[in-house]
C-alpha cells in the first residue's frame, strides 16, 4: 500500500516573484520505506537560475539558489533530517538533535535519487529517499514533513513552503512540518 498527498508551497509573504506561478508537490511513502517526492515548479523557466545537470554528488549551501527541500522528524521527538536536491543532482542531508542544531552528513547510503524534466514553463524536480537510511523507527513510524523550496530567479530570491510561521522565512521551525504522514499499510 501507498500512501499519497498533494499539496501546493505557498510564498512567504516577504518574496513577491513574478516569475514563479505555482509550486506543488507530491508526497507518497511506500510500505517499502521509500519517500518519493515530486516537485513541481510552473512559471517562466528561463529567468529561474538552475543549475545544468552534472554528478550526483553530496555539496553544502544548496540553498543559496534553486532548490528544493523536505525536512523530516518524528512526532515528539525534536530531531529531525533536513534534504537539499539541486536541479543539478547536488544534494545535501543535514542530521539536527534540535532546532537548527546539528551537522551535514556526507553519508552514500543517504544519497537520494534526483531526476530533473524542464520545459519552458514548468520544472519537475523528482527524488527518492530511503527511509530506512535515517534510522531503524523512521519507516515504521508516523512522519511530521516539512516541504519547501529556494527559487533564484532574475526578479530575486522566493522562499516556498507547506507553512510559513514567522515573519521571516526560517524552514526549521517545527511549525512549519506541516504533513503528518502517517505509515502505510503492507504492500498486497
Amino acid at each position: 500500500m501507498t500512501v499519497e498527498h498533494r499539496m501546493d508551497l505557498k510564498c512567504h509573504p516577504s518574496t513577491r516573484p513574478e516569475t514563479v506561478r505555482s509550486i506543488g508537490v507530491l508526497v507518497r511513502r511506500s510500505a517499502s520505506a521509500e519517500l518519493q517526492m515530486t516537485f513541481r515548479l510552473d512559471g517562466d523557466i528561463p529567468r529561474i537560475r538552475v543549475s545544468s545537470p552534472g554528478v550526483s554528488r553530496f555539496a553544502t549551501q544548496l540553498w543559496r539558489h534553486t532548490c528544493f527541500e523536505a525536512f523530516i522528524a518524528v512526532p515528539g521527538h525534536p530531531a529531525y533530517h533536513e534534504f537539499n536536491f539541486a536541479p543539478s543532482g547536488e544534494w545535501a542531508v543535514y542530521a539536527f538533535s534540535g532546532y537548527r542544531n546539528g551537522s551535514p552528513v556526507a553519508n552514500e547510503m543517504m544519497r537520494p535519487h534526483i531526476a530533473v524534466h524542464s520545459t519552458g514553463s514548468r520544472l519537475e524536480l523528482d527524488t527518492l529517499v530511503r527511509l530506512d537510511a535515517l534510522s531503524a523507527i523512521h519507516p515504521r513510524a508516523s512522519l511530521r514533513i516539512g516541504l519547501s523550496a529556494v527559487i533564484e530567479a532574475s526578479d530575486g530570491l522566493s522562499y516556498w513552503a507547506l507553512r510559513h510561521p514567522a515573519d521571516q522565512p526560517d524552514f526549521h521551525d517545527a511549525d512549519g512540518f506541516a504533513l503528518l504522514l502517517e505509515p502505510p499499510g503492507p504492500e498486497s
